[in-house]
């Protein structure tokens, strides 16, 4: 079933965007208070004032509604860290006071933090799209605080790679984290060695 949230060329009315945003934020507001269990369709639909078959139309499933609700966190961190860019000296500094800021913001929402984390680690391929506009919403991230906007030149591949590498080290930190196997502590050392480890500004040379 095709979301109405994001249709191929017709824009959302006024009214849609409003049913979009209750239900968005009634789903937020679930998993605020019991996670990712927490947020089940029916639910959803009671808590934001619409029709089951309503919502269905706008999110084919729970993993959908927690990526928009990413998605959106997301959007809002680049938002601010645009106005506010990171002060490091250094790429590496920079990507790692980023992470540490997004860090902080989960911090704020763990049972939220908990269901965002769950919901990319459980999609599968109907939910690719909104996997891979995640994905590149953090990869814009990340290449913005190395100083590398995207366009132009563009970062270079092994740059790319860099980031990657980077992105999962912070998946897997998250997780960590959520499962009280680490502290943010280490949270934040496991960022910054990863930073510091990748070289962020100098092409890899190729092996022989």
């Amino acid at each position: 079933m095709a979301a109405e949230a994001e249709p191929a060329s017709t824009p959302l009315t006024e009214r849609q965007q409003a049913r979009r945003r209750r239900i968005l934020t009634a789903t937020a507001e679930l998993a605020g208070r019991g996670g990712f269990d927490a947020v089940q369709m029916r639910e959803v639909a009671e808590e934001a004032g619409v029709a089951l078959g309503t919502l269905y139309r706008y999110f084919p499933s729970k993993i959908h509604l927690l990526l928009a609700i990413t998605r959106e966190r997301l959007e809002r961190l680049h938002t601010a860290l645009r106005e506010r860019p990171p002060g490091g000296a250094d790429p590496a500094e920079r990507v790692a006071e980023t992470l540490m800021c997004a860090f902080r913001a989960l911090q704020r929402d763990p049972q939220l933090a908990d269901a965002m984390v769950r919901a990319l680690t459980f999609a599968d391929r109907s939910a690719s799209r909104e996997v891979d506009t995640v994905s590149r919403q953090t990869t814009a991230i990340i290449l913005d605080a190395m100083g590398r906007a995207v366009g132009g030149d563009g970062p270079t591949p092994e740059q790319l790679s860099a980031v990657r590498v980077i992105e999962q080290t912070w998946h897997a930190a998250l997780i960590g984290w959520l499962s009280g196997r680490a502290s943010a502590g280490q949270v934040r050392v496991d960022i910054g060695t990863v930073c510091r480890l990748i070289d962020l500004t100098t092409p890899a040379t190729p092996a022989r």
